[in-house]
């Protein structure tokens, strides 16, 4: 959709305002950012070591030697994808001297990256886009016949645990926040299921655990997260272009949004998933 001198202008859409402009309100803005931990890149790919076996520790006398034990280690190699934007300004606009119009324009593109950043995170796999959480060998807390008490996120917790992780938070659709915010600590209580984040006001809890919401989680699933072992990678290279080439006669111009992007889960097993069992 086009915007035009009926907004605001854009005055100062220059390259070096890229990162604040775009960059900064995708990473506030996107969930997958939020839970995972950022890695900014400036090469082609990324590579991950996994570590499939611990040296091996013994109990050794006093002043004799220690037996010498490698790690073994495999490798997981991720490329950020593009993901893009492109939004129509009029020339008119584009020389208007305001600047609030940075906003209009770049709120747009954040959002519209965004979404397609946080889908791709919760999928399994994308088009042209990076593999997400869906497609990891996570394990599974089966909700039976649905939730009434903070059980199955206790198991995930546990399962998260017996693989040395720590599940750092809880992602699940807002529909299913509701459900989930709606449940009584008991029958006859009044006191409800899921607790306040004290350091985030407004914000909310399960056993600790900060609980986020995504339309972009399947319905009815609950992703347990541990941040240590969850990364979105970053390509350096975002860009911001504008054009007036393939507008030229409609005396207009293009702005153009470009980001790389990509996910990584070296330690699969301890990205826990609740909810309705597997397809197989």
């Amino acid at each position: 959709m086009a915007l035009y001198t009926s907004a605001s202008g854009i005055g100062g859409l220059l390259p070096e305002q890229i990162h604040q402009l775009i960059v900064q309100p995708v990473q506030r803005d996107s969930v997958a950012f939020q839970v995972t931990t950022l890695v900014g890149i400036s090469t082609h790919s990324s590579k991950f070591p996994i570590v499939t076996a611990d040296p091996a520790a013994a109990w050794t006398p006093e002043g004799q030697e220690i037996t010498p034990d490698d790690q073994d280690f495999d490798e997981l190699e991720v490329t950020p994808k593009k993901v893009a934007g492109l939004t129509i300004v009029s020339n008119e606009l584009a020389a208007d001297s305001n600047p609030s119009a940075l906003s209009i324009v770049g709120a747009g593109l954040v959002r519209s990256i965004v979404a397609k950043v946080d889908a791709a995170f919760f999928a399994t796999v994308t088009a042209n886009g990076p593999d997400g959480i869906g497609g990891t060998l996570h394990q599974n807390v089966d909700i039976g016949s649905g939730i009434t008490n903070t059980d199955v996120f206790a198991e995930a917790i546990a399962k998260a645990e017996n693989v040395g992780a720590r599940l750092t938070s809880f992602v699940t659709h807002p529909n299913t926040a509701l459900t989930l915010a709606n449940l009584k600590e008991a029958t006859g209580s009044n006191k409800p299921l899921l607790g306040p984040d004290p350091s985030v006001p407004g914000a909310r809890s399960i056993l600790g655990v900060p609980l986020l919401t995504s339309p972009y989680v399947t319905g009815g699933d609950i992703w347990g997260i541990p941040q240590d072992y969850s990364y979105t990678v970053l390509r350096n290279n975002t860009s911001l272009a504008i054009s007036d080439d393939a507008y030229f006669s409609s005396d207009r111009v293009g702005v153009r949004a470009t980001m790389r992007v990509a996910f990584a889960f070296p330690h699969e097993t301890a990205v826990i998933r609740i909810g309705e069992p597997d397809e197989s």
